[in-house]
């Protein structure tokens, strides 16, 4: 069968990939750790879910404006204002099921076909399938180690160009829990307005930082917030991943293209779960900061555990709640050695690679498992790289 070209390159993520291997060694009865998905293992808080299910309950379920409800609009407006101390209006604001709506979607309304479009790499699978998708040329740009994996800027400035369309950012970042900072935000912004090209900046994972991080974005830096796509979510930080709920927040003429999109394909996102969505940002955020708290200790955990490992090099991320060590010592691929992990350990990871070429001699392991499981990963991966 032919297919268009612009879903014939189209290719899973990694993640499932891993997870369905996985299950089926466990359907044989091996017992698995599994580090490969990027959810929190806490439940939807309880208050949360109270909400929808009162929602639900008082009939609130069926359409509702593409754009999403009036008023969980003007609540991440102010609440996107607060976080990042710039002012934003109801109108800027789209939201849609889950996250990816608002990457897709802004780069449908901004990208021709042969526009180039710079990422991050390693980076976010659905980067460079929104861009093909769109017809946009993918330039990906590697991330420094050295740097807390945030852009190598010198090859920034040398694919930057009047060609460039649109800049796509993540910070924190999947699958490296790298933060971009403010220098070279400001670095990144400057080259922003030379070309007169636009950002999204995918802030999903802003919330979840550590050490008391205060997360720079560079919509907050003069000049930006009127070409900055400002993506988020509630998947993440409210432990909500089921539930699909996002938000995006850009100019207003933009929204209304966005919105337009958001009608012809999803047309309105269930009002239940922005009733609930509204719960989360208004009520109290000690569990957020509980949770926070957890993921910073098993953190420092796994860090240890894996700088202990002879070969094995883990640089201690920022945010997120992802590890990205480095494992060129062993001398094989980054996908082979992430085999042999599941295989003889029983610890399902993410090869590097499945977050681009830039990936390789890298693996990911989510810590989203409590402390034990930790431990017991940290001490088969240990026995099987020893041999």
């Amino acid at each position: 069968m032919t297919f268009a070209n612009r879903v014939s390159h189209l290719e899973p993520e990694g993640a499932y990939e891993v997870m369905a291997r996985a299950q089926a060694l466990e359907a044989g009865g091996r017992d698995i750790i599994h580090m490969e998905i990027g959810q929190p293992d806490f439940q939807t808080f309880p208050h949360i879910s109270q909400s929808g299910i009162k929602a639900i309950a008082s009939g609130y379920t069926r359409y509702n404006p593409p754009s999403g409800l009036p008023r969980l609009r003007e609540v991440i407006a102010s609440y996107t204002s607060s976080r990042l101390n710039l002012r934003t209006l109801p109108e800027q604001v789209v939201v849609g099921p889950g996250a990816k709506p608002g990457l897709f979607f802004p780069t449908l309304a901004l990208v021709e076909p042969g526009d180039e479009v710079i990422y991050p790499d390693p980076g976010f699978p659905t980067y460079p399938s929104m861009i093909s998708v769109a017809g946009g040329l993918p330039v990906p740009v590697p991330l420094k180690e050295e740097n807390n994996f945030s852009f190598d800027l010198e090859a920034f400035d040398k694919l930057v160009s009047e060609r460039t369309r649109l800049i796509v950012l993540n910070s924190p970042a999947n699958p490296t829990g790298g933060v971009i900072s403010l220098g070279d935000l400001e670095h990144i912004a400057a080259a922003v307005k030379k070309y007169d090209c636009w950002v999204i900046s995918d802030e999903i994972y802003a919330r979840l930082a550590y050490d008391n991080l205060e997360v720079p974005s560079i919509a907050s830096l003069p000049g930006m917030l009127e070409r900055t796509i400002i993506v988020d979510g509630f998947s993440k930080t409210y432990a909500m991943t089921g539930w699909r709920l996002g938000f995006a927040i850009m100019p207003e003429n933009l929204a209304e293209r966005v919105s337009l999109l958001l009608t012809h394909s999803i047309g309105c996102t269930a009002t239940f779960t922005q009733m609930a969505g509204m719960e989360a940002l208004t009520s109290s955020q000690e569990m957020v900061d509980t949770m926070i708290s957890e993921f910073q200790r098993r953190r420092d955990r796994i860090v240890a555990g894996l700088n202990a490992i002879p070969g094995i090099k883990c640089q201690v991320p920022q945010g997120a709640f992802y590890v990205f060590p480095n494992v060129k010592a062993f001398g094989i691929s980054s996908r082979e050695l992430s085999y042999q992990l599941l295989d003889k350990a029983g610890v399902a990871l993410l090869p590097g690679t499945d977050f681009g070429k830039f990936g390789e001699g890298y693996l990911r392991l989510s810590y989203t498992t409590p402390i034990d499981n930790l431990d017991r990963a940290i001490e088969r991966i240990s026995e099987v790289l020893k041999k």
